[in-house]
């Protein structure tokens, strides 16, 4: 029986570090073992889950990559859901994902038992599974389908985006080719693992090719600082936010501990910046500080990356690059004209063998999202002197905050429920450490009275925290247009 491909190439070098800790090391070798125990669990009395779908709760590390591949070698749909996520948030997950398995470690278990046994998912604590004989795992193509990923979009709840296992590989192929990944490369993962930046950038392309990944519960800026300093990596994958607190701690740093850290950042090979715009002004600095020139690049759920500042030539401040190898890239304006010169503002569409075809159970978004081929990414942008610039999304109801893509209208629909406010609009404002901040404006009931901490302290519980607004404006009433409908320009205008 053929190996998946990830299974083939851990093989060959299955002797090689996988994951490091401070405390111990996980050779391939231990992946694949791991993977087939897990994977022997999963199938209990069948022998192919046939696309079930398998909702991941585990920290990243060892467990992680290795629960993912045994999902993936059992057959079933990997739908990896947020560790910091309210019991809503998982029940969305697994009830739109029609997921009958849960897979998670023993802490998050305790957390999500209540929930699956109410809904009926089977449980399965993976710090309860020992090494045992694996039985036989099913052939698996890569046309089967292997993740939802659920992403945030201009609906109020967010969709489920298929991969097939030819997708994902599409995505790492291209990646290790314009990065130049090599097995002798040392990343640290810091970065959730709901998310495609953790998931395909860092773990997947590492695992790919055989290098080692040492892993964090949550950026620790001392702890990532002292390996920095031990020249443990040679790669670095961060959100802007990260480099910016990164520049604050080099700033306030003394002369003697800021120069051997310095030193340390400028021996990477690579530094990687994504999941939301990087400003020129940091990357600016970082340069200054480092010597350092961070890559900046663009992507999504929906397609991986796209876009890439070049390995070797120019990383350009405020320009995302040009086209990764396999990927496609038009501009179309909105008159319906295919862009072909420069200093035209237009949509970014993309098409490649990365590119999803659907969401799960959502036909009508998935016809909508495509140009015939092309996906309609819902982003603007404009090609000067070869190189993309990323302008907006054409949708105001996306806020980029710390990395993640948030949806204003789900926060809108959490905040309608506080028993003091009429009605909400929230956007995102310019903010230079998170990219944008969650900005509530509301109308209250009556004479009614409400501040920011107060709201926060009940947004708890209810939103995941990056959803939990960060600036409140409170009004008389809010701007609308002829239609009635609340116009989102006009919110910001009241800043």
């Amino acid at each position: 029986m053929p190996d998946l491909p990830l299974i083939a190439r851990a093989r060959s070098h299955s002797a090689s570090i996988a994951y490091r800790t401070a405390s111990q090391s996980f050779t391939y070798q231990d992946l694949i073992n791991r993977s087939a125990s897990l994977a022997t669990a999963l199938l209990a009395d069948t022998d192919d889950l046939n696309e079930a779908r398998v909702a991941l709760l585990v920290p990243a590390g060892f467990e992680y990559s290795a629960s993912q591949w045994a999902i993936w070698r059992a057959g079933g749909i990997k739908v990896p859901i947020c560790l910091s996520a309210t019991e809503p948030e998982w029940e969305y997950a697994l009830t739109d994902s029609g997921a009958s398995i849960v897979l998670a470690d023993k802490s998050m278990a305790a957390k999500i038992a209540p929930l699956c046994s109410r809904l009926g998912v089977r449980l399965l604590d993976i710090d309860s599974i020992t090494s045992a004989p694996s039985k036989t795992l099913p052939d698996i193509s890569p046309d089967r389908r292997a993740m939802i990923l659920y992403t945030s979009g201009t609906t109020s709840k967010p969709k489920g985006v298929v991969t097939t296992h030819a997708n994902i590989q599409a995505q790492i192929e291209s990646l290790i080719e314009a990065w130049e990944w090599s097995a002798s490369d040392r990343i640290p993962l810091f970065l959730p693992m709901h998310h495609i930046h953790g998931i395909i950038n860092v773990t997947s392309c590492a695992l790919w090719i055989g290098a080692l990944i040492e892993p964090f519960p949550r950026f620790d800026l001392s702890a990532i600082l002292d390996r920095v300093l031990s020249d443990a990596f040679t790669l670095f994958m961060a959100v802007p936010t990260i480099y910016v607190k990164l520049i604050q701690a080099l700033e306030s740093a003394d002369e003697k501990d800021r120069a051997a850290i310095v030193a340390g950042f400028a021996r990477l090979r690579l530094m990687v910046s994504g999941s939301a715009a990087l400003p020129a002004s940091v990357h600016e600095q970082w340069t200054a500080l480092t010597g350092q020139k961070l890559l900046e690049r663009y992507g999504m759920t929906e397609i991986g990356m796209a876009i890439s500042n070049p390995y070797h030539g120019e990383r350009r401040p405020g320009a995302v690059g040009k086209a990764l190898p396999g990927v496609e890239i038009r501009l179309k304006a909105e008159s319906g004209a295919i862009i072909t010169g420069e200093d035209e503002p237009g949509e970014i569409q993309v098409r490649g063998p990365g590119v999803f075809r659907v969401y799960w159970n959502r036909p009508e978004a998935s016809a909508e999202s495509f140009d015939e081929s092309w996906f309609r990414t819902g982003d603007m942008a404009v090609l000067e002197r070869g190189y993309y610039r990323i302008m907006g999304r054409l949708s105001v109801d996306i806020i980029k905050s710390g990395g993640y893509k948030l949806s204003a209208l789900e926060i809108e629909a959490a905040l309608l429920e506080h028993p003091l406010i009429a009605e909400c609009a929230v956007i995102g404002l310019p903010d230079d450490v998170w990219g944008e901040a969650v900005t509530a404006v509301l109308v209250l009931k009556e004479t009614a009275t409400l501040d920011l901490p107060t709201l926060r302290d009940w947004c708890k519980g209810r939103l995941s925290v990056y959803k939990v607004p960060q600036r409140l404006l409170v009004v008389s009433e809010l701007p609308r247009n002829a239609m009635g409908k609340v116009t989102k320009p006009a919110v910001r205008a009241l800043f």
